[in-house]
């Protein structure tokens, strides 16, 4: 939903302002769209396969009109299985994941109680800070109040999963600051958190404006304690971190986010969505016994095209990647290491296995990962266990998880014939 209030000058997201009143026009589009991926949603016998999550985020999905909302979740219920989504399960949490991102001055109990009867039972809130002088800096034009009544809304509708998105590391933002925007979340109840530090994104305003000088970074050393203290705080009140920035109660996991750290499988709808869609024969072509090559597309970010254009409902599609293994196992190395549970060692070593068996040169990529691995396990910043390639424990070792990543695919990248 690439609808906004106003374009913030942080965000790199498709989004805009919406003066040309083009609401009815893009929830038509995107009915079609959703009846053409459809089919691929289905098993070989024509079957809907249930879906696992939906994730509906922006711009501002909740600035969508109630009635153009109907029309997208009819079509959602019509072309899919979302039976997951409503079925009893543990703690009262259904197996499936229905998501909206909602903003806090757009979020209405008519809005949220068609959600509910549709399916959705979670929703993010993007709070970004509490604090009215750092949301001015993020030119966000919400009042932080309204964040605790969009959260009451979503809990009286029935919605049991309700997430809050923060910013941290803002122009000026102190670290006693940043502590009371975490205290402020953990007070509304909320169960999980995505805290993100303030990335200066290429061509955007801000960051054009950081170049002029108008702005000054937080120095590294208080960004790094932002970092240590969310962990801190959010472990002693029972929010475990699963990835980098994100942290939930046991159970109140993101499974859409997870689903990308994974490397499984989504469709994309809507302009400037991305989709990632497994290649059995290439995989099979490969020999990869875990890693999956897949096709991996962004529909094109431009909602004229998207209206204009249609391959029998399909979006005009730009930066598709083809099925490749190398790139593939690259990718497993880099989201899995965001994750807490990180990968399993012996499967990654026997992929990179078949890659040495195929390459066009003696590689030795499994050799370079294993000596490189135990290297980092040495250096105390990748957990000893030998079973598991994932960050150690420790906060020191969070703070660089980018790092162990980069040297873990450099083993990857350094050997001819795997580019």
């Amino acid at each position: 939903m690439p609808f906004c209030v106003h374009k913030c000058h942080y965000c790199d997201f498709y989004s805009f302002v919406d003066t040309r009143d083009q609401q009815q026009a893009y929830t038509t589009r995107l009915v079609a769209e959703l009846a053409a991926l459809a089919p691929h949603s289905h098993d070989r016998s024509g079957t809907p396969v249930p879906l696992r999550t939906v994730f509906i985020g922006g711009g501002t999905p909740s600035m969508l009109r109630v009635e153009l909302w109907e029309q997208v979740l009819k079509a959602l219920s019509s072309h899919f299985d979302l039976s997951l989504m409503t079925q009893a399960g543990s703690g009262g949490i259904p197996p499936g994941e229905f998501t909206v991102e909602c903003n806090p001055e757009s979020t209405t109990s008519e809005l949220l109680g068609l959600l509910v009867a549709s399916g959705v039972n979670r929703t993010s809130i993007g709070a970004q800070s509490f604090n009215p002088r750092h949301l001015a800096t993020l030119e966000r034009r919400h009042n932080p109040a309204n964040v605790a009544r969009a959260l009451e809304l979503a809990k009286a509708a029935g919605i049991p999963r309700r997430s809050i998105d923060l910013i941290y590391a803002i122009p000026t933002q102190t670290l006693a600051e940043w502590q009371a925007d975490l205290e402020t979340a953990l007070a509304l109840g909320t169960t999980h958190l995505s805290c993100y530090n303030l990335t200066y994104e290429p061509n955007t305003a801000m960051t054009k404006r950081l170049a002029k000088g108008e702005f000054v970074p937080v120095d590294e050393d208080t960004e790094a304690d932002m970092f240590e203290l969310a962990g801190t705080m959010l472990a002693a009140r029972g929010l475990d971190r699963y990835e980098v920035s994100n942290y939930s109660i046991p159970g109140h996991e993101s499974l859409h986010n997870l689903a990308y750290w994974r490397q499984e499988q989504w469709l994309a709808a809507g302009p400037s969505a991305s989709g990632h869609v497994y290649s059995i024969a290439a995989q099979r072509q490969a020999g990869m016994t875990t890693t999956w090559p897949a096709h991996r597309w962004k529909n094109e970010p431009n909602l004229g095209r998207y209206l204009d254009f249609s391959d029998a409902g399909h979006s005009p599609v730009t930066d598709h990647e083809t099925p490749d293994a190398a790139r593939a196992l690259r990718e497993r190395l880099m989201m899995g290491l965001r994750v807490r549970a990180g990968l399993d060692a012996a499967e990654i070593m026997a992929d990179a296995a078949v890659l040495d068996s195929q390459a066009k040169s003696a590689g030795g990529i499994a050799e370079r990962l294993a000596r490189r691995a135990a290297e980092l396990r040495g250096d105390g910043v990748l957990d000893a266990d030998q079973t598991r390639l994932r960050v150690a424990p420790s906060q020191r070792a969070w703070l660089v998880a980018d790092y162990l990543a980069k040297q873990l695919m450099r083993c990857i990248d350094d050997v001819p014939g795997t580019r």
